[in-house]
């Protein structure tokens, strides 16, 4: 019989070493083995063996009697494809205190409001603490059943016992299996103690919502396969210091993975924000170098945002450049173009390009916006408030076409701007015109930034 012996196991990627290495040479991460005693597999049993059943033809299963939970926040169903689904395992991930577990205490009050059963678990709070912030929520905690646990097998024993028709357990990094040695939310704990609550979710057709941590790269923390064993994978976004919170499908084996849904955090909890007109622009807005709105698509809602730049002289040694909201190698592309097509002397300057109201924009139709902003920054030459681009460009200079375009000016139009900058690549998608909004078409980045001059 093999003997438990220690291996050195990579808390990024899960890659066992027979010894300790300063870097993991699986994926590359410097000082991340930590040593854990390895359990030799045990033979699977008989119950194990006959636990799938008989193989069914697939058309003679039968289907649940409610296929997906409505939990009554329309945005939260809108992303998870039209509610939650019967048997389903989901995974929020987001940084601290953005608002993960006020999100999922909300869904649970939601679903009990409809007569369901929701059991919460808590890893990290008392019940006590638990029910001071769901009074503070405005939660009705008499319809809401609550346990503080943290081992593994005693949370799955409960929630088979109680059978909920939905469960939440915060966090994932805070249960542990007694029999593992390691310490809780290390890769063999967090590894273990999912599959476990996912063969349970499956088994007992429960649906359960696992809370997840994040790295400092933006990462759920554990390994890799924590995201390929649960069905859904939601990040919530937005920068902990604004009020907006973007959530956001990257995995979703029951609905699309291009939503997202915009919440608004109050002292009350987590609101709803239908109306995207003036989350991440202001309507008031006057002539300002540097300033240029971009309508952008998420999923199937159009918004608008507002992209701004800063240039100034570099004082010191070599210039910075600081992003934030967008991407950053696309954002250093565009400045080498406006150099060398533009002839704009950005060499010397420091560069800060921002999207407002913490928002991430990460597909290229911003390219144009961004572009425009820069340049109207180093000329101190502001652009009109009521101008929004689109726009992707290119190493040559050119503007290339978008996706929805006519979506996007749509939207644009209807919030009131008068003019907008379109590539002539996208002239075969406008339907039509858009009553009070000007759309210019252009086809390279000189053009654009003429376009863009007062």
């Amino acid at each position: 019989m093999a003997k438990a012996r220690a291996v050195f196991v990579c808390q990024q990627c899960g890659a066992q070493q027979a010894k300790w290495l300063g870097r993991c040479p699986d994926c590359g991460e410097w000082d991340s083995l930590v040593e854990e005693t390895w359990q030799p597999a045990r033979k699977p049993g008989a119950a194990l063996a006959a636990a799938g059943g008989e193989p069914q033809v697939l058309a003679h299963v039968k289907p649940p009697e409610q296929p997906r939970l409505q939990t009554g926040i329309g945005e939260l169903d809108r992303v998870l494809g039209g509610g939650i689904v019967a048997g389903s395992a989901v995974l929020f991930g987001g940084d601290p205190g953005i608002g993960k577990s006020t999100l999922l205490l909300q869904a649970c009050h939601g679903l009990s409001l409809q007569g369901l059963k929701t059991l919460y678990v808590t890893g990290e709070e008392s019940l006590t603490q638990l029910r001071l912030r769901a009074e503070r929520l405005g939660i009705q905690t008499s319809a809401l059943l609550a346990l503080a646990e943290t081992d593994a097998e005693a949370v799955a024993a409960r929630i088979a016992g109680t059978k909920p028709d939905f469960a939440v357990v915060d966090s994932v990094q805070m249960v542990y299996k007694p029999e593992i040695a390691a310490a809780p939310g290390s890769v063999s704990q967090v590894r273990e103690c999912a599959a476990l609550l996912v063969r349970l979710a499956k088994a007992a057709e429960i649906p359960i919502a696992l809370i997840g941590h994040v790295t400092k790269q933006g990462a759920i923390a554990g390994p890799r396969v924590l995201e390929h064993v649960v069905d859904t994978v939601l990040y919530f976004e937005g920068d902990r210091y604004h009020s907006y919170r973007l959530l956001r499908a990257v995995k979703n084996r029951f609905g699309p993975t291009d939503e997202i849904g915009v919440f608004e955090m109050r002292s009350t909890g987590l609101a709803e924000v239908g109306d995207l007109a003036d989350a991440f622009v202001s309507r008031q807005r006057r002539a300002t170098p540097g300033s240029v709105v971009v309508p952008c698509i998420e999923g199937s809602r159009a918004l608008l945002v507002e992209v701004q730049a800063l240039v100034s002289r570099a004082n010191f040694g070599t210039p910075e450049r600081k992003v934030s909201g967008l991407d950053r190698n696309r954002v250093a592309m565009l400045l080498a173009v406006l150099e060398k097509r533009a002839e704009l002397v950005l060499g010397d300057h420091d560069v800060f390009v921002n999207a407002v109201g913490g928002v991430r924009v990460m597909e290229p139709a911003a390219d144009l916006a961004a572009a425009i902003a820069v340049a109207s920054s180093f000329t101190d030459r502001p652009v009109r408030p009521d101008l929004a681009a689109l726009g992707e460009v290119g190493l040559a200079g050119e503007v290339r076409g978008v996706s929805q375009a006519d979506a996007r000016l749509r939207e644009a139009a209807r919030l009131g701007w008068k003019l907008a900058i379109a590539p002539r690549d996208s002239a075969r998608s406008l339907h039509g015109r858009h009553p009070g909004l000007e759309v210019r078409l252009v086809s390279t980045l000189a053009e654009a930034l003429e376009a863009a001059a007062p």
